[in-house]
């Protein structure tokens, strides 16, 4: 987990956007490794030559971007150090000498005098760009932090050899440090996470700045590289230690060339099913009619807005404005919460027993449908059934559907009305903001949130809420693996692949719509089920995708509702939190057909045509 901090100023911080941390238990070969460096330091970075190229042709406009281009290249050049080891001056005569856990750099010669001279020069050439103080402050701490690294980007090993290993040829360099003062002046967790700055992009860059300061806690005027063997008893060289046991079992195995896992079996040819799943009409399927009695919800209490998003600019992030980001996804803000997701789940479903009017007694069955729980053991349904006061359920279970979360939960609620003839309580929760990291795309759009519906036998001879039910699954491994959590590959946090996505939701919600153009008219007149239905709550992935893809497909954007643009996308709980908006904005004003779709993670999808009460819902 990788819980955002809210700060003195009420702002909300990422702290793994700024203190770079992998888990290295993933890792089985350097090249594993190699590859994820590549990705989040060396192909955002320019290298040095590269930045005075730019200075020299007048790339930058501001001295902000040539800043913000020294910082990357910076964050490239400490990417082992930072990852994997903690520097520790120490003199000379207190390093181990044969310890496999303590490791010394080594270096070849590099002068960066003139190409920082020639950075300084640039910057002093071009104009503010949003406050002149503190870019100088900014430009002061990298500048020499840049003057004095040791060695160039390109040339830095990962392993670090051990000190028996960097004796082994004397005229090796290492670090010396000419004076080390231990209370040498530096940058504290409280000084990075409470800095804030008016302008989101300065906040990002300075906070930056002060982590790469820390890299090297020591005047750095007062350092040079020597052989290995002139080194005295009393000379001050920087020891490199693991940062953490993962590390070192690490840098055991790729040095002692550990037999790698076996590779996954390829996956089979995707191919279309025999006869094509139709959807469930509720009606002629089932004798016990289900209806909707109470929704509820509990949105997230931390307002994360898009500037807040560039305040956390990560070093693997290329720039992106506020305004860019709602373009791209539809979200201006997004909501998080401090509490723990079966904590949120439990308010909404306290809520909705509340508004229902139930006693726990009455609860025939409990369904859970997240992507995000943590809880295995027990099911959050069963936690949630024992919190509620159900002494016993003839079901209690969890749903992974991810953003199809809504349709399969009631699907399985209707299924077993049949079987248990007494309310069925429906909870969708998810809690994102701290399984995120340093993913971009994964950050810009979901929140957390939680939503629950109490699901009744209608009265006999009564008409169904829910009319219609579907869910699908599956397709082409390039779709079912569109987004991950836990991804190895990107730190194990949630991953969103865009192509893939788009492509699934092309191909589920174009099905969804044509089946329903297929559909009859409830009413029996004259036109299709889609023609019926008074409004679209579709699943709120991303505005601009969404409505992208159902215009193609021929469906107006006047006929959808979207509250993505202040809640994110909060995934299965995302359709019920936005019906329970439209009957606060007045959209949803009388009992009203709704068509909701839903298609996310693991390539699955599904919808409900649902007569929405609004008198149903708590506001």
């Amino acid at each position: 987990m990788k819980p955002f901090v809210v700060n003195r100023y009420g702002r909300i911080v990422f702290p793994f956007n700024f203190f770079p941390e992998l888990d290295f238990s993933i890792f089985e070969t350097l090249e594993q490794f190699a590859a994820v460096i590549k990705r989040d330091f060396e192909e955002k970075a320019p290298s040095e030559t590269d930045i005075v190229a730019g200075v020299d042709t007048r790339a930058y406009t501001g001295r902000y971007d040539l800043l913000r281009d020294l910082a990357l290249n910076l964050f490239w050049v400490n990417r082992y150090a930072m990852t994997m080891y903690e520097k520790r001056p120490t003199r000379w005569r207190d390093v181990p000498k044969t310890r496999d856990d303590v490791f010394l750099p080594v270096f070849k010669g590099w002068e960066g005098t003139e190409l920082a001279a020639a950075i300084e020069a640039g910057y002093r050439a071009l104009p503010p760009s949003f406050d002149e103080g503190t870019e100088d402050k900014i430009s002061r701490i990298l500048l020499d932090v840049f003057r004095h690294k040791k060695g160039a980007g390109a040339e830095l090993p990962p392993i670090k050899p051990t000190v028996g290993e960097i004796l082994s040829n004397p005229k090796n360099l290492t670090y010396h440090l000419l004076a080390y003062n231990p209370d040498y002046p530096g940058y504290g967790w409280d000084d990075i996470i409470e800095y804030t700055h008016r302008v989101p992009e300065v906040e990002a860059l300075m906070r930056q700045a002060m982590v790469l300061h820390n890299q090297y806690r020591w005047d750095r005027a007062k350092t040079r590289v020597i052989e290995v063997g002139k080194l005295h008893d009393d000379d001050f060289v920087v020891v490199f230690q693991p940062r953490s046991t993962e590390v070192l079992q690490f840098i055991r195995r790729v040095k002692g060339g550990h037999r790698v896992r076996p590779r996954r079996p390829a996956p089979l040819e995707s191919r279309p099913p025999a006869r094509p799943f139709v959807p469930i009409d509720v009606r002629a399927r089932f004798s016990v009619m289900p209806r909707l009695e109470a929704l509820a919800v509990y949105r997230g209490e931390r307002v994360c807005t898009n500037d807040d998003l560039i305040r956390n600019a990560a070093y693997c992030w290329s720039p992106m404005t506020a305004k860019e980001i709602e373009r791209k996804t539809g979200i201006v803000e997004r909501l998080y919460t401090e509490l723990d997701l079966d904590h949120i789940s439990l308010l909404a479903a306290q809520r909705a027993l509340e508004k229902s009017g139930r006693r726990p007694e009455e609860i025939g069955a409990v369904l859970f449908c997240s992507c995000t729980s943590v809880k295995m053991m027990p099911s959050l349904a069963t936690w949630l059934s024992g919190q509620l006061g159900l002494f016993q359920t003839h079901a209690s279970c969890d749903i992974v559907a991810a953003c199809a979360g809504l349709p399969y939960g009631l699907a399985e609620a209707v299924r077993l009305l049949q079987e248990v003839e007494r309310p069925v309580l429906l909870v969708c929760g998810e809690k994102f903001s701290d399984k995120i990291g340093t993913v971009r795309t994964s950050r810009m759009i979901f929140g957390d949130g939680a939503a629950a519906l109490v699901v009744v036998p209608a009265p006999p001879g009564a008409a169904p809420d829910i009319e219609w039910v579907q869910t699908y699954a599956s397709g082409p491994m390039s779709e079912v693996d569109s987004i991950i959590w836990p991804n190895p590959e990107f730190d194990n946090n949630i991953t969103v692949y865009g192509p893939q996505v788009m492509a699934l939701v092309r191909r589920y919600l174009t099905q969804m719509i044509d089946e329903l153009r297929g559909l009859p008219r409830p009413d029996g007149a004259t036109g299709s089920l889609l023609d019926a239905v008074d409004l679209i709550v579709p699943h709120q992935a991303n505005k601009t995708m969404v409505l992208d893809l159902a215009t193609a497909a021929g469906v107006g954007p006047e006929r959808l509702y979207f509250d993505i643009e202040r809640v994110g996308n909060t995934s299965s709980a995302s359709i019920p939190i936005a019906i329970q908006d439209a009957v606060r904005e007045g959209v949803i004003d009388r009992p009203m057909r709704v068509f909701s779709p839903g298609f996310g993670a693991g390539a699955v999808a599904g919808y409900v045509v649902a007569r929405i009460d609004p008198a149903i819902v708590a506001v």
